[in-house]
């Protein structure tokens, strides 16, 4: 029997606004959506601006709340508020480490402050964790002591994984978090998350454009559009034959065709 992870059911996310006085208007952003991701795999959520695959990756790690459904880890329902015990199994990557890390604090207070809030270890304990998650990332402990506008980009991604890697979490949620960073990193930091996978047994879910990216990397994909699952199914399969006129458009944007067996063995980025 196959072991399930996490389980979505039924998610959906409404925005309700006024554009005058008297009149309403509602967005669905996600309808209802449903999916399972095992352990140590890997699901892509594919789509365009716009079609919601980002307030979907917000609604899994407790940014945002669902307007309804369930999502459940471990057979375990998360209830929206519930940070502590969902942080230290969900743990999110944003877009933009430039603007998600604290520009006032150094690294090693970014990564500290998680565990003030959601664990019961020591300053000391708390010191060495830091220590070992910015070794994992290919950065060295004395990085604790630099503030993010001292760093690389390429670095800076590097703490945002460990800030996401920091509490030992179950799952990470990666919205569109290499999209900044030139070929030569993006092709590093992807080889380095998929060493913590094998190693640590991670899964992840990318929200992502990036065609190539998501082919190298993941397991299953979701293609999305104006809020809805237009076409699902294992990655390679849906790249080589795809179903749905928008995966279709997506591919074919990026690779110029359909994936064939011999187009998937090639390094196409």
């Amino acid at each position: 029997m196959v072991e399930t992870l996490l389980e979505v059911k039924n998610l959906t996310k409404t925005f309700r606004y006024r554009t005058g006085l008297f009149r309403r208007h509602q967005l669905d952003a996600v309808k209802p959506v449903s999916f399972t991701l095992q352990p140590k795999k890997t699901l892509a959520i594919l789509g365009a601006n716009g079609s919601g695959k980002s307030t979907l990756a917000r609604m899994l790690s407790g940014v945002i709340e669902p307007t309804s459904g369930e999502i459940l880890i471990n057979a375990h329902k998360l209830s929206y508020g519930d940070y502590s015990y969902r942080s230290q199994r969900i743990r999110m990557i944003f877009q933009d480490p430039s603007t998600s890390l604290n520009p006032r604090q150094r690294i090693g207070q970014i990564l500290d402050m998680p565990l003030i809030l959601n664990t019961k270890l020591s300053p000391s304990e708390r010191e060495k964790r830091i220590n070992q998650t910015l070794r994992q990332v290919g950065l060295l402990p004395d990085h604790a002591n630099y503030y993010p506008h001292m760093l690389a980009s390429g670095q800076k991604q590097r703490v945002a994984l460990a800030r996401a890697l920091i509490l030992q979490p179950q799952i990470i949620v990666a919205d569109e978090a290499l999209a900044s960073l030139d070929l030569s990193m993006r092709s590093q930091i992807i080889n380095l998350m998929l060493e913590l996978q094998e190693k640590h047994g991670i899964s992840y879910i990318y929200v992502t454009q990036h065609l190539g990216m998501m082919k190298h990397i993941s397991d299953q994909v979701l293609v999305m559009h104006q809020g809805e699952v237009v076409e699902r199914g294992n990655t390679a399969e849906v790249l080589a034959s795809p179903l749905h006129d928008i995966t279709r458009k997506l591919i074919a944007s990026h690779f110029g065709e359909a994936l064939s067996a011999e187009a998937w063995r090639q390094d196409i980025t």
